[in-house]
């Protein structure tokens, strides 16, 4: 039976009038994106279990490490350029399969950006934006069918929900869009809606005009319309003051709200990056309407749970001997066991290592590459 979850906008006006900027209140965290907040710092490895995975490089599999989905025993990636490619690793980096369906064909994928892997199932699900569809694959790349969704969709993000169904952010900008959605596994229907307010004259693109171009707009890299958290996902409308926190149940839950509301005017939009059981991370995007360098700068902040406080907040990875900062709002989300991933270049671990920068396993790893192995994977998972 199809679920409808619905939140008034009358309740949540409600919640925000009886809070403070960073005072719970039934679990709810209001955040002023236009204050100052105190300096953090904070060592990774105190609250997050740091893995590496140095993915094996030859001649077939050659990767920049764009990694889509991680199960308990596989990695599945793809090369930034759309070339097709697909790289199937185990969870210790050793390869396993490459394949590759591009194409225009009726089994084929053109332009993919999301992709699903069901271990269980045996089935890998790939997002063809341009034709509106899911193709499904076995692991060996073998077609398997097809799942036709509406043309007034465009799935940004997609992750395991459970056996049967995944949860999908949808950012096609239309009237009445419905940003969220369960849908089937095996033909692609919404098992269920999740409907939250939406304000389709709010946006967070920077848009420009161009004599030779025509129109074009960019959005913040950081923007994350669907976030794993634990057991549950962490949805995002940006047009939305409220970010909600969805379970298995099918409950949904305000869990941050922002002030100001958001507008046109301020120009400035919260996305959460990274939850732990302690810290909210997250940043304060400013959307610039000239072409600077630096069209979304951004002011990191961190909700610390335990202090039931806000934060600037620097991370530093304790496995360079040099400070190094930790980029988490460019953390890629993963699963309830991985928080995040980032994607360490070869190059960059190489000259760490020889200018004596890095310590523990990661030098280890870093004294067996070359300058032209695979990425090293690291992942960032709850700990236990």
């Amino acid at each position: 039976m199809k679920r409808l979850i619905a939140i008034t906008t009358a309740i949540l006006l409600i919640i925000a009038g009886c809070k403070q900027s960073g005072v719970t209140n039934d679990g709810v965290i209001t955040v002023d994106v236009t204050a100052s907040y105190p300096k953090k710092e904070l060592i990774l490895q105190d609250f997050m279990d740091v893995e590496y995975v140095p993915l094996e490089t030859n001649d077939e599999f050659v990767t920049q490490g764009f990694v889509r989905d991680i199960t308990r025993n596989m990695i599945i990636l793809r090369n930034y350029p759309q070339d097709g490619n697909l790289f199937l690793f185990d969870r210790s980096g050793r390869a396993i399969k490459r394949i590759n369906r591009h194409g225009q064909g009726g089994e084929e994928y053109n332009i993919y950006m999301q992709i699903v892997l069901d271990e269980e199932k045996g089935e890998i699900y790939i997002s063809d934006r341009p034709s509106h569809r899911i193709l499904v694959y076995d692991l060996d790349g073998n077609y398997k069918r097809t799942i036709k969704h509406g043309d007034d969709v465009n799935f940004d993000h997609m992750y395991n929900f459970d056996r049967d169904n995944m949860i999908c952010n949808n950012s096609w900008e239309k009237i009445n869009r419905k940003p969220f959605a369960i849908i089937s596994k095996q033909d692609g229907s919404v098992t269920g809606e999740i409907r939250i307010p939406a304000n389709d004259d709010i946006h967070m693109r920077a848009e420009f005009e161009d004599e030779r171009y025509g129109s074009y707009n960019y959005v913040p890299d950081s923007y994350k319309g669907l976030v794993p958290y634990l057991d549950s996902w962490i949805l995002v409308e940006q047009s939305s003051d409220t970010v909600y926190r969805y379970l298995p149940d099918h409950t949904l839950t305000p869990f941050i709200v922002r002030t100001p509301p958001v507008s046109m005017d301020t120009k400035i939009f919260l996305l959460p990056s990274m939850f732990t059981e302690r810290y909210y991370f997250m940043d304060a995007v400013k959307v610039l309407s000239d072409e600077s360098r630096d069209l979304f700068p951004a002011t990191h902040l961190m909700y610390d749970k335990e202090e039931d406080a806000l934060f600037e907040y620097t991370v530093y990875n304790a496995d360079y001997t040099d400070n190094r900062p930790v980029e988490i709002n460019k953390s890629n989300p993963v699963n309830g066991e991985i928080a995040a991933y980032i994607s360490i270049q070869a190059p960059d671990l190489i000259e760490d290592y020889e200018n004596g920068k890095l310590k523990g396993r990661l030098a280890e790893i870093a004294a067996g590459l070359d300058g032209e192995s695979n990425p090293v994977i690291m992942l960032l998972k709850y700990k236990k």
